[in-house]
Order: structure tokens, then C-alpha cells, then sequence
């Protein structure tokens, strides 16, 4: 059982009492288990939400969404616009404490402790699951500066260390070849590809366990989306990514599971309420979706 000071606490978290979560090992009672290729074990868990929901004031953002986010796969969230893609994922790492009026309810567990927990340090939170924006958002600051700031807001001050941080972080987002003679020069003259790729090293640089991408590649050419992609697919080794995309061809071809979500309407008030209606193996939601929305949306029909 995880302790809730591995993020943050100094208290052990209970286990959770919620209802069960839907995951690729779920079944209905008087069914047959799961095929030995969705098999997972339990440790493999990264996120556990159980009847997620998102409020703004009142008004409800997000309903009712109950997933588990595997570790080292790249899970993407598709749908159409204001379905609550960004929504879920900004709560993966508490984004939205900074929001006035919002708020998270129902489970949202992490390493099999309480996200939202009120002994659990958000910026430790954030430490572990690091955020990649939908544009580039480099610091005013040179490339070296910009990988360093967070190795050296969390107490790193030995520049040997903060050098081997730096290289490392950048060799991993795949750029130390094209910045290792001018890591003194302003970020700001990086292509936006190159500025994309600064932006991860930046967030690999402390050593999180989860990567979130919010649309990465919404900003970039073709060839720069590219190398987006396949830099993904190479970091899923280290990292758990989950990425939100409008691009579905971009979800086939970089992701390991894909969710759907799409608006419902409150009859009363016109009001578009986010919800999850499907989530599987990418293979099965591009070839096989279990629900008529998630067939009519990747087919074209609407969205």
C-alpha cells in the first residue's frame, strides 16, 4: 500500500471505499476474466478515478468519470471540443487549485494514494507529474537556465550536477545535438519545434514519473509534429504519458489505450457536461468501438 508521504504527507492513506473502477481487468459478475492481453498487474496502476467530477462554481464540467491510467503507456484523450479532455487531465496534477471556484470530487487516487488528500503537497504533486502545454512557453531566460530552473528551485546549487541534469534532460527530449555548442543563447530563438522539446526537457529535468501533454503538437508543422511523436514513443519507456489531441490520427499512431469523451445536454438548463464514454485498447477504439458515439466520431460523422 503506498504511503501518502511518498507524495508529500506524513500520514497513511486508507484504503479507498469508493465503487469499483472500470480498467481493462473489470468484468461483470458471471463473466469470464479478461484475455491474457489485457491482464495487468495491480503495481502497473498509475491513476485510479472513480466518478471524477469537475466544478466550476456550480456548474458541473466533467461528470462522472471512472478510469485507471497504466504506468509507461501513453493514454490519449479524444473528443470533440469542450467534451473535458483538459479538464481530467489538468486534475491529474491539481491544476485547478489555481482556478477560483473549482473544484475535484469523487476519487482520484495516485499511486494508490489520495490526490485531492488535505495533508498532500500539491507542489510536490506537480514535482511528480510534470505538464506540457499546448504552446510552447519558454522561460525569458537561455536554454541551459531554462532546463535548470527546476533542478535548481528544488536546492540543486553544484553546477557539475546541475551540468549533468541539464545534458541528460536534454538528450532525453532529443535536442542536446542541436543546442550542446549555444546553451547560453536565448530559448526564445529556438524554433517552435525545438521550444516544444525544451519545454519537456524542462519538465523531465526533475525527474517526474508522469508526463501530461496538452495538445503538444496543436502549434507545430507536420515535420516538427513528427518528431513530437516520435520522441513520445521513445520517453514511454521512462514516463507515463497521457496526452489530450484533436488529432485522432495523432492518438492511433503514438497511443496505448485512447478514452472518448463527448458533451452531454441538460435539458433544462442547455448546460454541456463532459463525460467519458469509452476507453480501451487504441487498437479496438479505432477498429472495434463498443458505443455508436465513439464510431460516429472517429468516422467523421460529427465532432
Amino acid at each position: 500500500m503506498l504511503v501518502a508521504d511518498e507524495i508529500g504527507t506524513e500520514r497513511r492513506i486508507k484504503p479507498s471505499t469508493a465503487g469499483s473502477v472500470s480498467s481493462p481487468n473489470s468484468t461483470a459478475p458471471g463473466e469470464s476474466g479478461p484475455p491474457p492481453s489485457l491482464q495487468r498487474p495491480t503495481a502497473n496502476v498509475v491513476f485510479e478515478l472513480s466518478d471524477l467530477e469537475v466544478y466550476y462554481s456550480a456548474f458541473r464540467a466533467v461528470s462522472k468519470v471512472t478510469m485507471e491510467i497504466l504506468k509507461n503507456e501513453i493514454t490519449a484523450f479524444i473528443g470533440p471540443s469542450g467534451c473535458g479532455k483538459t479538464t481530467v487531465l489538468r486534475s491529474f496534477n491539481r491544476m485547478h487549485d489555481v482556478t477560483p471556484g473549482a473544484r475535484v470530487a469523487g476519487g482520484l487516487r495516485y499511486r494508490g494514494a489520495e490526490l485531492y488528500g488535505p495533508n498532500v503537497s500539491a507542489t510536490e504533486v506537480r514535482r511528480r507529474i510534470g505538464m506540457v502545454f499546448q504552446k510552447p512557453n519558454p522561460f525569458p531566460k537561455s536554454i541551459y537556465d531554462n532546463v535548470a530552473f527546476g533542478p535548481r528551485s528544488s536546492g540543486m546549487k553544484a553546477k557539475a550536477d546541475l551540468d549533468e541534469v541539464v545534458e541528460k534532460s536534454l538528450r532525453g527530449a532529443a535536442l542536446w545535438d542541436e543546442v550542446k555548442d549555444r546553451l547560453k543563447a536565448s530559448a526564445l530563438g529556438m524554433s517552435g519545434g525545438q521550444q516544444q522539446r525544451l519545454c519537456i526537457a524542462r519538465t523531465i529535468a526533475v525527474g517526474p514519473e508522469v508526463v501530461l501533454m496538452d495538445e503538444p503538437c496543436s502549434a507545430l508543422d507536420p515535420i516538427a509534429t513528427a518528431r513530437i511523436e516520435e520522441l513520445m514513443r521513445e520517453l514511454k519507456s521512462t514516463f507515463t504519458i497521457v496526452i489530450v489531441t484533436h488529432n485522432m490520427q495523432q492518438a492511433a499512431r503514438v497511443s496505448d489505450r485512447t478514452a472518448f469523451f463527448t458533451t452531454e445536454i441538460e435539458a433544462k438548463s442547455d448546460r454541456r457536461t463532459g463525460t467519458l464514454v469509452e476507453y480501451d485498447r487504441t487498437t479496438k477504439i479505432f477498429s472495434n468501438p463498443a458505443d455508436e458515439r465513439t464510431e460516429n466520431y472517429i468516422s467523421g460523422r460529427f465532432g
